[in-house]
């Protein structure tokens, strides 16, 4: 990040439009930004001239020479952004700005079960953390892929962050019998940082026989992991991050229901944090590292 800067910070946002060369994306409307850019875009080329990503049918979330907005590039806290067209996504009035702009978060868990989509049908299904990350996926489970409470369980280990998940079962982790075997066709880790290598060995401990396994949670550190249990129970190991432009149609219908918008509200803070000064800016970002709150932070730019 350091060699990355001086860069415009945050990928996650809405936006109102003040030029579009679409008819589909009408001026002065509100668009959810999708951050993660494609080189074949980028570049205005072919997917098939792009990258060998692109030619698979895999370009926009492993391509070559994509961007992604807050990262790589300038990202979403500017005065202006010019995007691709397809990198805007039209929020329709039924849904307030403070839900919709939680879909590009909501979009990455949609992309990680749409490699088991076939199977939510009747699969029972474990997901491993209690933070926004684990939240937003059980959230997704729940109300786009209809997994009910009694075939959704989420394993967390703080009681109160816990107690937010009403539309699944839950357990501690501390209290649980992971030693009992496999019961479970899909499990989903989404806790990261010093607590995956618990999380994905428990993951796999709970896995039935030819279970799949996705991961979500991101650590800077190599984790070990129970190698003997995947290669005895045929287990499928997936990793997943990001998502691409066609996540976001799903998540964003979903949305419109008002059941949908109480789950996320959970998440949200009681207040906006208004920006109209990078000093500004540097508080909030100050306030969000110290604090670490489970609650997303809205920030309302007026530069």
């Amino acid at each position: 990040m350091q060699r990355k800067l001086p860069m415009a910070l945050i990928h996650e946002g809405l936006a109102r439009v003040v030029q579009s060369p679409s008819p589909d994306v009408k001026v002065g409307s509100r668009v959810v930004v999708v951050p993660n850019i494609p080189g074949y875009l980028d570049r205005n080329i072919d997917p098939m001239q792009c990258c060998p990503a692109c030619r698979s049918g895999k370009g926009e979330n492993y391509c070559y020479h994509g961007r992604f907005l807050g990262s790589g590039v300038d990202g979403i806290a500017q005065h202006r952004l010019v995007v691709p067209v397809s990198c805007v996504v039209p929020v329709p009035d039924e849904i307030p700005d403070e839900i919709a702009v939680l879909s590009e978060l909501c979009t990455v868990s949609y992309q990680a079960l749409t490699h088991v989509e076939d199977k939510l049908h009747d699969a029972r299904v474990a997901v491993f953390g209690d933070g926004p990350v684990g939240y937003l996926g059980a959230a997704m489970l729940h109300h786009v892929y209809g997994v009910p409470r009694e075939r959704l369980h989420v394993f967390g280990a703080d009681p109160h962050k816990l107690s937010q998940f009403d539309f699944a079962t839950r357990s501690l982790v501390q209290e649980y019998d992971f030693g009992s075997g496999g019961y479970f066709d899909i499990a989903v880790e989404c806790t990261g940082g010093k607590f995956s290598e618990s999380a994905v060995n428990q993951a796999i401990d709970v896995l039935c026989p030819g279970g799949q396994l996705i991961l979500m949670g991101v650590t800077e550190e190599r984790v070990p992991i129970n190698t003997r249990d995947i290669l005895e129970k045929g287990l499928t190991v997936r990793g997943s991050s990001r998502s691409s432009s066609s996540d976001y149609r799903p998540v964003i219908e979903a949305m419109r229901d008002p059941s949908c918008q109480n789950t996320l509200r959970k998440l949200l803070p009681d207040r906006y944090t208004e920006i109209g000064s990078a000093a500004d800016f540097a508080r909030a970002m100050d306030e969000a590292a110290a604090h670490r709150s489970w609650k997303k932070i809205l920030l309302d730019f007026h530069w």
